[in-house]
């Protein structure tokens, strides 16, 4: 199966997914070593928070997206695209999808305020 991890410097988890520009690419399966085999690297414009869910995104190839935080909005998109999103506090990628097939990632807290800012307030990360 195929599993990305946001990195920031492609050896750290990221800390937002939305946000994330960078993700390593790993083959994994229940009981093995996951293997890195590609990574994706995107442009402002590709990020995962812009995105919408109508057009192709390099993104679309991994069966499951480890981050170290989300908020609604990019679990959702995530989810219609057949994707599952995973947070967690692990900065290390690859504890984190062993962690994810053995059950014993530790989680993400939830995010301290909502990732939707739809209301033209200018916040940004």
């Amino acid at each position: 199966m195929k599993i990305a991890v946001g990195t920031k410097d492609f050896e750290t988890i990221a800390t937002h997914g939305g946000r994330t520009r960078r993700f390593l690419v790993y083959e994994a399966e229940a009981g093995g070593d996951p293997v890195e085999t590609g990574r994706i690297e995107l442009a402002e414009e590709e990020v995962l928070h812009l995105c919408g869910d109508g057009r192709p995104h390099p993104i679309d190839a991994v069966r499951v997206i480890i981050t170290g935080s989300s908020g609604a909005g990019f679990v959702a998109h995530m989810k219609r695209r057949g994707i599952e999103p995973v947070t967690t506090t692990e900065t290390d990628p690859v504890r984190a999808i062993r962690g994810w097939f053995a059950g014993t990632l530790a989680p993400a807290p939830e995010p301290e305020h909502p990732h939707e800012h739809h209301d033209g307030d200018g916040h940004r990360h």
